[in-house]
């Protein structure tokens, strides 16, 4: 335990540094996140800081293949998960067209589940197992897709997604070492990585942020959490259900977005501020509150996850009946706040 303390400071402590270093180069090479309408930042600031999480955590799952010569998950997750990266930094630094990005995506979804297998199963609960068969290839290569722009589209907030990172995937190094969870050690070792780095990064994007994650990295999390139940996946549904629930509020905020903006015939992948966090902040509320609230979510999953895991009869409706009603009753609040405002 000391060791492994002793290790998730050191990764945080280069993180720290690491990133002031790209900083600065960031700022060399001119490379910032310019202030418009639809910002939350009012002067420019680098982006592109999370490639140090990128960075750190690919070292630290490829020195655990060579010491552990575990290869047979590593050879997909390790270039997948980069080329995931770069695609994103190559937005940062040059615009991609939605139509590329979600293009190639799809590509490396599908090499993902061709290496590491696809969602044969899937655990709801008060209902059971669900077996999905074929059907799992597209829904896999949706969720690995959905989850790697639903953490793009989240990173809206200085020490937003930042925060939820560490926290998301301290929930995964809890699932994945707990003897009732879903024991993994690849699971493990990305989780730690994610954590440590960024718990670095964090350092410096906490409220007001020097600098800002960028694509590069919030794509690359997005993936890493979307692969982490495919790591953990037999024949069970169970590593769907931990997935989904630790990525509970962004699933939900990102996919009921996107569903409303469809509906209204909005331009769904265009930039806005309408995500249920950004209305908060545009009704008045502190940003910092607005982390600390998704925080919150994050570590209630973790305690529901705790429950469920522990077969406690009560959260499975918690889980299924009550963080849906939860959420539809914090968008009632919110659009009847909106409302009040709009009433001269």
């Amino acid at each position: 335990m000391i060791k492994l303390t002793l290790v998730f400071v050191c990764i945080t402590v280069v993180s720290v540094f690491g990133v002031n270093q790209l900083r600065n180069w960031l700022k060399i090479s001119k490379i910032y996140d310019i202030p418009n309408d639809r910002s939350a930042h009012s002067v420019p600031t680098p982006r592109g800081g999370g490639l140090i999480i990128v960075v750190l955590t690919l070292i630290v799952v490829l020195i655990y293949s060579i010491l552990r010569n575990a290869w047979s998950q590593t050879i997909i997750f390790l270039p997948m998960a980069a080329l995931v990266a770069w695609f994103g930094w190559k937005d940062d630094v040059q615009s991609l067209s939605p139509k590329f990005r979600f293009l190639a995506q799809g590509v490396i979804a599908l090499i993902t589940i061709i290496g590491l297998g696809y969602f044969r199963f899937l655990t709801i609960p008060l209902i059971g197992e669900v077996h999905v068969g074929v059907i799992g290839i597209p829904l896999t290569i949706l969720w690995i897709v959905g989850l790697t722009n639903a953490f793009n589209f989240m990173d809206g907030l200085d020490g937003f997604a930042g925060g939820a990172a560490v926290l998301m995937a301290g929930g995964w190094m809890w699932v994945s070492s707990y003897s009732k969870g879903l024991p993994n050690e690849l699971a493990y070792w990305i989780s730690f990585a994610i954590a440590s780095s960024s718990l670095g990064f964090l350092w410096h994007n906490w409220p007001p942020a020097k600098i800002f994650m960028g694509d590069v990295a919030s794509t690359f999390l997005g993936y890493c959490f979307a692969v982490l139940p495919l790591l953990s996946s037999h024949e069970n549904g169970e590593p769907v259900l931990v997935g989904t629930l630790i990525m509970w509020a962004f699933i939900l905020d990102t996919g009921i977005t996107f569903a409303r903006r469809a509906i209204q015939h909005k331009q769904v992948f265009s930039a806005h501020r309408t995500h249920l966090y950004q209305r908060w902040v545009i009704n008045g509320m502190n940003p910092l509150w607005v982390n600390f609230i998704f925080y919150f979510f994050t570590l209630l999953a973790i305690f529901l996850l705790w429950g469920w895991f522990n077969q406690f009869r009560l959260f499975p409706a918690l889980i299924i009946i009550g963080l849906p009603v939860f959420w539809i009753f914090m968008t009632f609040l919110t659009h009847r706040k909106e409302h009040v405002h709009k009433i001269p």
